[in-house]
């Protein structure tokens, strides 16, 4: 495929990689008269077999990287690109395709080990197809990908970045010339869901792309990016081979500890000692696996490195391990950000920078390690001393020290693991990277996840929205009031509370929880149970007062408990067996709780009683849907174990294996996840037993959950409950409507000129429109408000109520005042002239001097509820769209929803009825219920505005007055800035460092 240009001046030897800016398009402005090295374009990015390239323009340093480039390309991809033989490249070509303008005449570059591995370019050019300069809107795009690095998505990639660039620079479609026969780049086109016209002429094949974003090209590069992605977590969790760098020659120490671990734990793979001090002993052997001083010296492939040695000789080991083609690095040397120190964040920051350089990914600095209970896999790469039991929950962490509970903790409860990643500073692979993997990992069924810090806030829950519409996922949230992120974890900065990131995690339909005990809790039942399909439930048991303590708990979490049913303390585990199938068999129920206390003076019923209750469960399938059952305790120690135990008995279906013909060696095999319907009980859960009492290892899936506090085990069966209701609404998210009365090129061009006129202000927070440039903007929109006049002096408030009509508001707007009617600066009502004079008096009297209070008169709007709509741009989440009513409610009791923007029909509906203050508007005590719909509207109209323009910051509608018809909106204020560039838009790309 060729250029414009090269059809006069000859082939371009090189393509180029693509860009990391956002896909921001600039419009008909002016391309800028200077054009210095775009370093924002620079990305490192995940390709499709799990490796990394890095991506970025092509300098005139890069003439040798050019050439020995195409020396390396076969005829064949030289005549696909070029149509012509062209054995090598002229030191004309090396020059011209070696300087760019980066503004008419673009090239970027994937490398890999600082070499190129593939090439794109751009030429801007007009309508006769011959190059051209700004404002010509059409460029022409070639590439060119060496044949060792064919197949493995390079060329999409780099089309992705190519057309970011493309849109920053004023254009606004690609042309592109491919010959029939080259028909893998047709399709890296045809495949990337822009909009695109085909046709055949002279011999080859010419495609036109818009490159606006459609939803099929956001699509598209959503699911590039999670193959990717969850494929490079892949590569680390089941590597063929593993070499510990570091394991010393006397037992102890952290890199002698994980070599024993991981042959204790069975790995199935190729296991290697690295240690220099072992110099060339040849035969050397360390836990009885071969031992030698470096990676180069193994003579065979590694797949994993797991890397245990001091933090100043880490660049040596990830230098040999890169050289040699390993494909990732598990680092649990400490030493980098952790320490607080700039030293230690730069040594973090070389660190990521060197194993992206060698195409690797990097779990720590700092970490724990990892596990994969797998049965054709058995990794235990990490300081565990023993290899967890196999089940369906998958574990992540960024503390080793919480890991360790955790793995404890979920061993005593029962519940076996999938795989298990701590890691650490969490540098290069995130819990981001983790969801990709497990959203269709067959063998994981329940996400846990304890984090410290969100990278990507809005990544984080657009992924965790997509897993949780599968299978369920469980957060707790550590360092949430410090203030910051715990030390070597960079996260951007945000500016909405806690309370507000919990509130659209729970949007996403993440299970967001307070504790790890909590975050176990969820977890066992989620693994072992199915889903409720309503709030109501039956208790049942021996004691009276620990029933109605369970009554208590459901009604303190939203539940509708049934009265519970006392078996009296003389009951038997036959009578429990009886009264829990007949619960179970009980249409009125979707769950049921279970609670018992010990029997006196009688040995044995533990092991009985947790018997009796799996059969009454096992039968419990053949007869309808299944029901969740949780257990209550108390002082019956074993009763957990019992009824993990319980479980083992009864055959089930074997989990999902890795096979030749299926997956490649050291992956599972791909399948696309289905959600389960929510009376359907989730696949195995494995209950954890120590070596020796290990039964079969395809553990049925109902293993029973025993918590030792009705407060516990109702709250966890709550949390199932709402995430049950979730995955059903899920089904029918809602829809972004369209209104005819948006005028949103009027809008863009007010701000255009605001901005130029004004700049981005002298503050972080932008600049602040006008009280005429707001009411424009907003009407914009739809969005009228109330008129308003100045009334610097009585006359001047009687000439404006003149204008205005009676009655009307007197009310001030000095930032001390403003939004306070609780001291008194608004007047109300007032029907005549003498009454605005009267109140004026009064206003200037009490509180100042006119020019002090800045006083308006405003026409009355129609009694109703005062709200507060407001909508803002935060740095790590993204826009947010927040609603509550006006006064204390919202600002003293922080009674306020929130929504990610855009919002939808039913994120509005949701808003206005999640608030607790909600009833207010319909018809409290006797009250006129509201226009909700006109109120829905207004919220979506705000959504609208600020996702259709991401220069505004700030959008505030205080108070927005609504009534049993209509809603005015008496006050407003906007802030705009230039927009930033965003965390989860444009091409895809690893964070930086």
């Amino acid at each position: 495929m060729r250029s414009a240009s090269e059809q006069t001046d000859g082939p371009d030897g090189a393509g180029g990689g693509g860009a990391g800016a956002p896909g921001g398009a600039a419009g008909g402005r002016p391309a800028p008269e200077e054009h210095a090295y775009p370093d924002h374009w620079e990305a490192d990015v995940v390709l499709r077999d799990g490796g990394t390239a890095r991506i970025r323009p092509i300098t005139a340093d890069d003439a040798d990287r050019l050439v020995s480039f195409y020396e390396q390309v076969s005829d064949e991809s030289k005549y696909y690109r070029f149509f012509a033989p062209y054995p090598r490249l002229s030191a004309k070509d090396v020059h011209r395709f070696t300087h760019h303008d980066f503004v008419d005449r673009v090239g970027l570059a994937a490398t890999v080990g600082g070499e190129f591995i593939a090439t794109v370019r751009y030429d801007r050019i007009n309508d006769l197809g011959r190059p051209a300069s700004f404002p010509a809107d059409e460029a022409e795009v070639a590439f060119l990908v060496q044949d060792a690095h064919q197949g493995r998505g390079v060329a999409s990639a780099l089309l992705e970045h190519i057309a970011a660039v493309a849109r920053e620079r004023g254009i606004r479609r690609f042309a592109a010339e491919v010959l029939p026969a080259n028909t893998k780049m047709i399709k890296v086109f045809t495949d990337a869901g822009y909009t695109q016209k085909r046709s055949f002429e002279d011999g080859s094949v010419r495609l036109h792309l818009d490159l606006e974003p459609t939803d099929r090209s956001l699509a598209v590069q959503r699911a590039r990016e999670q193959r990717a992605e969850a494929r490079s977590v892949q590569r680390l969790l089941a590597p063929r081979s593993v070499a510990v760098v570091g394991a010393g020659r006397t037992p102890g120490g952290v890199g002698r500890t994980v070599l024993r671990n991981v042959v204790a734990g069975g790995f199935t793979g190729q296991v290697y000692a690295v240690n220099p001090a072992l110099g060339t002993d040849a035969g050397a052997a360390l836990d009885g696996v071969p031992a030698f001083p470096s990676v180069a010296a193994i003579g065979a492939p590694v797949d994993l490195a797991i890397v245990a040695v001091p933090a100043e000789r880490v660049p040596e080991v990830v230098a040999d391990c890169g050289e040699h083609g390993v494909r990732g690095l598990v680092v649990l040397s400490a030493g980098y950000a952790e320490s607080g120190g700039p030293e230690g964040r730069e040594r973090q920051r070389a660190l990521v920078r060197q194993a992206r350089s060698y195409g690797m990914r990097i779990i720590g600095p700092n970490a724990f390690g990892i596990i994969d209970t797998a049965e054709d896999v058995r990794l235990n790469a990490s300081l565990a001393p023993e290899l967890p039991a196999a089940g369906r929950i998958g574990l992540f962490t960024q503390s080793g020290a919480i890991g360790v509970a955790l793995l404890a903790r979920l061993h005593r409860r029962g519940a076996g693991l999938s795989s298990f990643i701590s890691a650490g500073n969490r540098a290069d692979v995130s819990g981001n990277d983790v969801l990709q993997h497990w959203y269709d990992d067959p063998a994981t069924d329940v996400v846990l996840l304890y984090l410290e810090s969100l990278g990507n806030p809005r990544k984080f829950a657009r992924l965790a929205r997509r897993t949780a519409a599968v299978k369920p996922v469980v957060v707790v949230k550590g360092a949430r009031h410090s203030g910051s992120a715990p030390p070597g974890h960079r996260v951007p900065v945000t500016r909405i509370p806690h309370a507000t990131v919990s509130a659209l995690l729970r949007q996403a339909g993440v299970i967001r929880v307070d504790t790890v005990t909590e975050l176990v809790d969820a977890g066992v039942l989620l693994a072992g149970q199915p889903l409720p399909a309503g709030p109501r439930v039956a208790i049942l048991g021996n004691s009276e007062s620990l029933g109605l303590l369970a009554y208590d708990a459901c009604l303190t979490e939203g539940l509708r408990p049934q009265r519970p049913l006392d078996l009296t303390t003389g009951a038997t585990p036959a009578d429990f067996r009886d009264a829990l199938a007949a619960a179970l068999a009980d249409d009125s129920c979707d769950a049921v709780v279970v609670t018992t206390i010990p029997w006196v003076g009688i040995e044995g019923t533990t092991e009985v009683l947790a018997a009796s209750l799996r059969e009454a469960v096992a039968g419990s399938g053949a007869a309808g849907a299944a029901k969740p059952v949780v257990v209550v305790h108390v002082e019956m120690g074993g009763l957990a174990e019992a009824l993990s135990a319980a479980t083992s008995t009864r055959p089930a279906p074997a989990r999902p294996r890795r096979t030749a013909a299926s997956a490649p060696p050291g992956t599972r095999p791909a399948q696309a996840p289905q959600a389960p319907q929510d009376t359907q009980a989730p696949q195995d859960t494995q209950a954890a037993q120590d070596a020796s009492e290990a039964t079969d290892p395809a553990a049925p899936a109902r293993n029973i959950p025993a918590y030792p506090a009705a407060e516990r085990a109702v709250r966890a069966l709550a949390e199932a409950v709402r995430y049950a209701q979730w995955r059903r609404q899920a089904a029918d998210p809602g829809r972004v409507p369209e209104y005819d009365s948006i005028d949103e090129p009027g809008a863009a061009a007010l701000i255009d000129r605001v901005l130029r006129e004004r700049g981005a202000g002298q503050e972080s927070r932008g600049v602040g429109l006008t009280a005429d440039e707001t009411a424009e903007l907003l009407g914009r929109y739809g969005i009228a408000l109330r008129p308003t006049l100045p009334a610097p002096g009585p006359d001047a408030a009687v000439a404006a109520a003149a204008r205005l009509g009676y009655p009307v508001a007197l009310k001030t707007t000095a930032p001390h005042l403003r939004h306070r009617p609780d001291l008194g600066g608004v007047r109300l009502d007032l029907a005549t002239e003498q009454q605005l004079r009267t109140a004026y008096a009064e206003l200037t009297e009490a509180l100042g001097k006119p020019e002090e209070l800045q006083p308006v008169v405003q026409a009355m709007a129609p009694r109703g509820v005062d709200t507060v709509i407001r909508a803002a741009i935060d740095p790590a989440a993204g826009a947010v769209l927040s609603f509550g009513l006006a006064g204390a409610a919202s600002e003293l009791l922080g009674d306020t929803a929130h929504r990610l923007v855009p919002a939808t029909d039913r994120d509005a509906a949701e808003l206005v009825r999640s608030i607790r203050t909600a009833p207010l508007l319909f018809g409290w005590r006797g009250s006129a219920p509201v226009d909700t719909p006109a109120l829905e509207e207004l919220l979506l109209r705000v959504s609208r505005l600020v996702d259709d323009h991401p220069e505004i910051v700030s959008v505030a509608l205080e108070p927005a007055v609504v009534a049993p018809s209509g809603v005015s909106v008496l006050g407003a204020a906007v802030r705009l800035a230039p927009p930033a560039p965003t965390t989860d838009l444009g091409p895809r790309r690893l964070p930086s460092y």
